[in-house]
C-alpha cells in the first residue's frame, strides 16, 4: 500500500516538472526573432526590486542568474512565496493574463533576468498561437507544482496546551 502511493506521488511529480525553457519558447523563426529582437537584459543588485506587486505587468521575465525571492502582501503580512533560480520563467500568470503582478520580485544576490516585452508577446502569439498554450501549459504545471510543495510541507498543525485552567493554543506562522 506505501509503494502505491508513493509510486502515486513521483507520478504526480513528474507531471507537474518544469519544461525546458527552450522548449517552452520554442516557435518559428519569424515569431522567435521577434521575441529576441524584443527582449532585453536587466541587471540587478542585490535587494533592489524587479516588479512590484500590483504594479502593471511589462512582459515576461526569465531569470538568467543570481538568486531572486518572491514575496506577496496579503493580510497585512509579508509572506514569503519562494526563490526564483537561473531559468525560471517568472510571473507567468500576469503576462498571459496582461493584468498587474501578484508578488514582489526582488534579488537576493546580484543578478540579472531576461525581460519578453509583452508586445512581442502578444505579436508572438499572432503569429504562432500554440505558444500562448504551451506557456497556459506551463503555467498549470507551476500551479501544480505548488500545490503538491505545500501538500508535502504542511504547517504543523496547532497544538492545543492545557496549563491549570488556562488553555491556550500554539501553531507556527510566518510573519514579517
Amino acid at each position: 500500500m506505501v509503494g502505491k502511493a508513493l509510486e502515486e506521488r513521483v507520478e504526480r511529480l513528474a507531471a507537474a516538472a518544469a519544461r525546458p525553457l527552450a522548449e517552452l519558447l520554442d516557435c518559428p523563426q519569424e515569431a522567435a526573432e521577434l521575441l529576441s529582437n524584443a527582449s532585453r537584459c536587466i541587471d540587478v543588485s542585490a535587494g533592489e526590486t524587479v516588479f512590484r506587486q500590483n504594479g502593471s505587468c511589462d512582459g515576461l521575465y526569465v531569470v538568467v542568474s543570481g538568486g531572486f525571492v518572491r514575496k506577496a502582501e496579503r493580510f497585512q503580512m509579508c509572506v514569503t512565496l519562494g526563490s526564483a533560480r537561473p531559468g525560471d520563467l517568472v510571473e507567468l500568470a500576469a503576462a498571459l493574463s496582461e493584468g498587474t503582478h501578484s508578488y514582489t520580485l526582488s534579488a537576493v544576490t546580484s543578478g540579472s533576468v531576461l525581460m519578453l516585452p509583452i508586445e512581442a508577446l502578444r505579436h508572438a502569439f499572432e503569429k504562432h498561437p500554440p505558444l500562448r498554450m504551451r506557456l497556459l501549459e506551463e503555467l498549470a504545471r507551476e500551479v501544480s507544482r505548488a500545490y503538491i510543495t505545500c501538500c508535502m510541507t504542511r504547517v504543523t498543525p496547532a497544538r492545543r496546551h492545557t496549563g491549570g485552567s488556562a488553555s491556550s493554543w500554539t501553531g507556527t506562522m510566518d510573519q514579517r
